[in-house]
């Protein structure tokens, strides 16, 4: 997210919690830029809702008390989510750090939060798909994380190599 102006509001989704607990919360709140028209741009990059990612336009309905609630997707945007666990160095600041780094590299945009030892990463169409899923692929490999697709478009899935 760049920054957040008067245009911004925050959005809800419900989350289904597994018999693991995870993920540790039943609702997510993202940022988004009010469209004016009963809809949102989704403007920052989910922690744990799937099938939502940086720039999708859902909308959005209050509830008695105010709470703008995520509703059907109106319009999907070319972004990915994409999340990862760090394992190396237990997830420290340092190691998250280095993750985001080497993404960046590769043309995405991130943040990671400590209390899970995590990353999310907001990838756009134009990034190097082929290369992210090969870094991903390999750091998993290495145990250097564990990694999971939150939401993902026709172009990221023609990069597997099942």
């Amino acid at each position: 997210m760049t920054s957040i102006s008067g245009d911004h509001i925050k959005i809800h989704f419900r989350m289904d919690v597994d018999e693991d607990g995870w993920p540790p919360a039943a609702v997510e709140s993202l940022w988004a830029v009010n469209l004016g028209d009963g809809t949102a741009r989704v403007d920052n990059t989910p922690w744990f809702a799937h099938e939502v990612a940086r720039g999708y336009i859902v909308e959005v309905e209050p509830d008695s008390e105010g709470t703008l609630w995520a509703g059907e997707t109106v319009r999907r945007s070319e972004n990915c989510t994409i999340r990862l666990i760090v394992v190396r160095d237990n997830g420290s600041a340092a190691a998250r750090q280095s993750v985001l780094d080497a993404f960046h590299e590769l043309g995405t945009t991130g943040e990671g939060i400590e209390r899970y030892g995590m990353v999310a990463l907001d990838v756009p169409p134009e990034a190097d798909l082929r290369r992210i899923r090969s870094l991903l692929e390999h750091g998993e490999t290495e145990e250097w994380w564990h990694w999971e697709e939150g939401c993902v478009t026709a172009a990221w899935k023609s990069t597997a190599t099942y």
